[in-house]
């Protein structure tokens, strides 16, 4: 009983505090993808583990070389967005009466062709759900200011974060023990995002491809949607899949593009999102898929979109803690895809 008291206490905790956990959290997102994109790039230079002063010097300007080139990367898809996909965003939002109009035309035609009575009304208002979507994305936006203030702070003081959870465990067996959860959870979880944002990218590069080729409108916006889904499993391929799908087909004057369309999307979540990715990320991410969708679920409950958009690095993190302990690795068990969950560290 006091364990339903106290998880229902938890959750309701999570659910008033959003406005307060969940800068925090994109702001540690934030500063663990740029760690990760850093140490990538530290991995592509001439690196080594400094062994003299000279060595020193030199692992000392790869650091700074990887950061610079980390925020160049981020400056540049920053760029990228406010120049080239934020003004097709705002065409898009000019034409969704129109698209309105053409999904009361299609259920009209269907509704006909299968002999059932259609109201108008069934049709969910696109232009009030781009507006909500909207009014989400401006409260998200609002608080940047706080992610960026919360992340600066992340990066100022990572370098003593080694220090506090040593002096927070003076037991050396304690010590070593939260520094091997800590070191796998940094170990996979750079793995995932870091493999999670360079296929997202490079899905919605093709998909921006092939729509181009094809002729479908604001192919920039859907291959951004693309990349930005990518990190919600299952439910973010089907929305990055349907709304380009759906758009072709209000638009084009024949079926050839939307079938196209489908084709095209559908195949590049396949090859990249199940085939590629998995191999990329091997055992990082051994998880149920049962439990990853009931996961998304929950948080998506919580917190939303955010919420959604966290949940696998969220569910991650449990899992490997989980493992750890004895008396919480059945729920490791029941997390993992086959049984097999990481090694707990006996020393």
């Amino acid at each position: 009983m006091h364990g339903i008291i106290i998880f229902i206490a938890a959750i309701s905790l999570l659910w008033l505090a959003r406005s307060i956990l969940i800068p925090i959290l994109i702001a540690g997102f934030l500063w663990y993808l740029m760690n990760a994109i850093s140490d990538y790039y530290r991995r592509a230079l001439p690196y080594r583990t400094p062994q003299n002063k000279t060595e020193r010097i030199y692992s000392r300007i790869f650091d700074w070389v990887s950061y610079i080139g980390t925020l160049l990367t981020v400056i540049g898809i920053i760029y990228l967005f406010s120049t080239q996909i934020r003004p097709m965003f705002g065409e898009l939002v000019g034409v969704l009466p129109a698209i309105q109009d053409g999904l009361v035309n299609l259920g009209t035609y269907l509704s006909e062709s299968i002999g059932l009575t259609f109201d108008a009304k069934m049709i969910p208002n696109v232009t009030k759900v781009a507006a909500n979507i909207g009014s989400s994305l401006a409260s998200v936006a609002a608080s940047m200011g706080m992610v960026f203030v919360y992340m600066i702070f992340m990066f100022v003081e990572q370098s003593t974060f080694n220090q506090k959870f040593s002096a927070m465990l003076p037991s050396r067996r304690q010590s070593k023990k939260m520094r091997y959860i800590l070191d796998s959870i940094d170990t996979n979880m750079k793995k995932y995002l870091f493999v999670k944002t360079v296929i997202s990218a490079i899905t919605g590069i093709a998909s921006f491809i092939w729509l181009q080729l094809i002729g479908v409108e604001f192919a920039g916006v859907w291959a951004f949607i693309v990349f930005i889904t990518s990190y919600i499993p299952t439910i973010g391929a089907i929305v990055a899949c349907t709304l380009p799908i759906l758009y072709s087909l209000l638009t084009a004057p024949s079926l050839q593009q939307p079938v196209l369309t489908a084709i095209g999307l559908i195949a590049l979540q396949i090859i990249f999102g199940n085939i590629l990715e998995p191999k990329l990320t091997g055992k990082t991410l051994n998880l149920s898929t049962l439990a990853i969708l009931i996961n998304l679920v929950v948080w998506g409950m919580i917190w939303g979109i955010a919420g959604m958009f966290f949940s696998v690095p969220l569910l991650v993190a449990t899992y490997i803690i989980c493992a750890q302990f004895d008396s919480t690795r059945w729920i490791a068990v029941l997390l993992s895809a086959d049984g097999q969950i990481p090694d707990k560290d006996e020393e």
